[in-house]
């Protein structure tokens, strides 16, 4: 009976430890907040997770018992990373207003402001998509997938509903263009080595980085836009 009553009762311990602690959550916070700095300090492969340990004086067996592994805390801090950034829906509503491609080029026009307001999230950004395995991207990928923490699906129905998409494309189809082209050009127009053929190494002039914006997005529109609005002003 001692035997029956304690495989009964382990279940019941299971589920006590596996409630929130206010004390471990933030805890955890703490460690994801530091691990992001040195990740974009450092990179992913520079970074160790016995000096994130350290600066919070713990034991790095402790970050382990909460993210197991550094690709656990790097992911963690990464999908925190993604979700300080806003939404493309949470442009300004007079850019809202004008419509689905304007709000493409606000978000473009801003890309440097959201940089410097937001460094160390934007380098965790970069180190997960161009600095990690395969292994680690694939989680990656199916977070962004699961989670949408931009809102391309809300921004395409927007885009849907003012009739400046194409219908004859798959909603979905549209929003993965439009991920995969953005994020690279913003990337871009930041990070001359990402592209070298883009932007000269002195950086780009004002003028001609205006040029660029306008272009990608006369190409979007031409590529997604209905016929009705491929060209402004016909």
């Amino acid at each position: 009976m001692d035997g029956i009553a304690k495989s009964l009762a382990k279940p019941a311990q299971l589920r006590v430890d596996a409630k929130p602690r206010p004390r471990s959550e933030a805890k955890r916070a703490r460690i994801v907040d530091t691990a992001i700095r040195h990740f974009a300090e450092h990179g992913y492969s520079v970074a160790r997770v016995e000096d994130i340990a350290a600066e919070l004086g713990i034991a790095k067996g402790s970050v382990f018992q909460h993210f197991k592994s550094k690709d656990g805390l790097f992911f963690e801090a990464y999908k925190k990373a993604v979700r300080s950034f806003p939404k493309y829906m949470e442009a300004p509503a007079e850019w809202r207003e004008r419509g689905f491609f304007d709000v493409l080029r606000y978000w473009l026009g801003r890309t440097e402001n959201m940089v410097r307001d937001n460094w160390a999230s934007y380098r965790i950004y970069l180190v997960g998509n161009y600095g990690t395995d395969l292994s680690l991207r694939r989680e990656i990928n199916r977070f962004l997938v699961a989670e949408d923490p931009y809102g391309w699906h809300e921004f395409v129905r927007y885009g849907l509903s003012r009739g400046e998409l194409r219908t004859d494309l798959d909603a979905d189809m549209i929003g993965s263009i439009l991920e995969w082209t953005m994020d690279r050009f913003q990337d871009a127009l930041l990070t001359e080595e990402l592209d070298p053929g883009l932007f000269r190494k002195q950086g780009p002039i004002p003028e001609k980085k205006e040029a660029r914006i306008e272009q990608f997005v006369a190409l979007m529109r031409r590529a997604i836009g209905s016929e009705k609005v491929q060209i402004p002003g016909r």
